[in-house]
This record gives structure tokens, sequence and C-alpha cells, in this order.
């Protein structure tokens, strides 16, 4: 709950108490030069800053005098940040690889980071663009497409109406003019495509993007008590379950990620880890039977 001195900050000074409460979280440490050199602050006004986060905030942080720091206190309770592991964890494997992330400067210490390498997916930057402005406009595409059920690429009009990724590769959801239906297109199949006139298509038609199934997964059932609980931490679940909303349009991808495409008696336990509690209905909205 923000105090009646909080209602008094500006922005500036709410920024500096937001960083504040990261370096103090996150690093377990702030100290006068980290305000200094991060948020160009003088000694003057960070010691400040401090001196007033800790007059709002009794016991939220307190002065460590053999670590000459400031240090997380017994009744820390995030006011100005907002804590979300995934986020953070996110934001440190793009600061990883070098991709731009909204106060990175505020990341300090930061370990060592690996991720699964994935082939680069040939995206045409030309591509890219007319369909994004497709997208924005509402305008129909010429694309020359080379599908999987055909040996050759062949020329279709689409209106695409937005884009999506299956964690590997970016796709772009547009009703077909060729099958007179909506469709994925792999954005690094099309080889070349055109702009054209305004599209007199509805989205909300598009029943598989707009429609959402429920996907309710359960540890796998011939796992020990002790190994049915890590994976219930693992995928954050409540009472031995977890629900997850998925777009119909996203719901092979996703099946096939989570390995939840096939068959769960075909691994052992501690490989396959999850099973779906719903598999026959989410299967019948696939238009199949459950594996």
């Amino acid at each position: 709950m923000a105090t009646v001195s909080d209602t008094n900050l500006n922005k500036w000074q709410l920024d500096r108490r937001e960083f504040i409460e990261h370096r103090i979280f996150w690093h377990g440490r702030v100290g006068l030069s980290d305000l200094t050199q991060v948020m160009g602050l003088s000694r003057a006004q960070a010691s400040k800053d401090l001196n007033g986060y800790i007059k709002d905030h009794p016991d939220h942080l307190f002065y460590d005098k053999s670590a000459r720091t400031y240090v997380l206190g017994p009744a820390f309770d995030a006011k100005y940040l907002k804590i979300d592991a995934g986020e953070y964890l996110s934001e440190l494997l793009a600061v990883s690889r070098g991709i731009p992330v909204p106060k990175s400067e505020w990341i300090g210490d930061l370990p060592d980071i690996i991720a699964p390498t994935l082939p680069a997916c040939g995206l045409d930057p030309f591509v890219i663009r007319r369909v994004l402005l497709a997208c924005a406009q509402r305008r129909k595409l010429t694309i020359t497409y080379q599908s999987m059920s055909l040996p050759d690429p062949m020329d279709r009009m689409i209106a695409p109406h937005a884009v999506a990724f299956d964690g590997f590769r970016w796709h772009t959801r547009a009703f077909c003019f060729n099958n007179l239906t909506f469709k994925d297109f792999v954005l690094s199949r099309v080889s070349d495509c055109r702009l054209e006139e305004i599209a007199d298509v509805d989205p909300t038609e598009d029943a598989d993007w707009v429609e959402c199934i429920t996907l309710r997964i359960a540890p796998h059932p011939g796992l020990s008590a002790n190994q049915r609980h890590i994976i219930e931490l693992d995928y954050g679940m409540t009472d031995g379950c977890v629900e997850m909303e998925v777009r119909k349009s996203l719901l092979f991808y996703n099946l096939k990620r989570l390995g939840l495409d096939t068959d769960p008696l075909a691994r052992r336990p501690q490989d396959q880890q999850i099973v779906l509690t719903n598999a026959d209905v989410v299967y019948a909205a696939l238009g199949r039977t459950a594996p």
C-alpha cells in the first residue's frame, strides 16, 4: 500500500525507488554507488533517496555495517517493483544475447546463461514488412508460397490479420482466397509477395483464431509422489493440475512443444512427465481421437 509520502513522489523519484527494490531483491544489496552510477545521482541525492525509502518503509532494507551496503530487510515487500521471476529470467536471457531490454542497465552480476540453439529461420525483411502492413491496413497480399503438400511453389491471394510464433517458426494467420478458408502460412516459406487492395475480410470470422481451448495438465501418474510434487512445481500447478488456455489455431504447436502430441504410454513416466487429463476434449477440437 502506498503511504502518504508516496503520493507526493514524482515519476523520477518513483523510478529510483523501483530501482532500489530491483537491486535489493535481485542482487541482495544496494549502495550509494549503484544510484550514482546507474541512475546518475549525486551522492547526496542518492543518500536522500535511500533514507527517504527507509523512512517510508521501515525494515524493508537496512544498512549492514560489516558489508558497508544496504541489504534486504526482514519485512521487505515490493511497493514499486513488479516481481515476476519468469519475466526477469527472460530479460536475463535477452541481455545475454545482446537483445535490447528496457532498463537493462539495472541488471548487475549477470550469470553465465545458455539456451538451446535453434536454426535461424530464413525470414525476408521485405516479406515481413508487407505482411505486417497488410495486417495493419487490412489489405490483400499476393504471395508465392511453397507448401509441403505440393512439389512446387504457387501464387496465392491471402488477407493476413495476425502473426504467431510457435516457438520455432513465425506464421501469419490469413484468409486464403484460393481455398476460401483461414489458414496458417509459414513466413519463411513465402518467397515473394506484393500488397493489393483492401480486403473485405472480417478477422473475427476466423473461428480457430478466436476460439480458445483449455489444456488441463497433470503429472504423469506413473511418477512417484516426490517426482509428481517436483513436476507440480515445474509447471506451477495447484492441487496437482494446471490449466492453459491456447488459441485453437496454435493448439497443434502447443501440444507438440509440451510433448503431449503422442501416446503418453509410449515413453517412460520419467521422460513423459506430464499428461493431458482432458485429452479427449482437446483432440476432439482437432477433429482427432486422443492417442
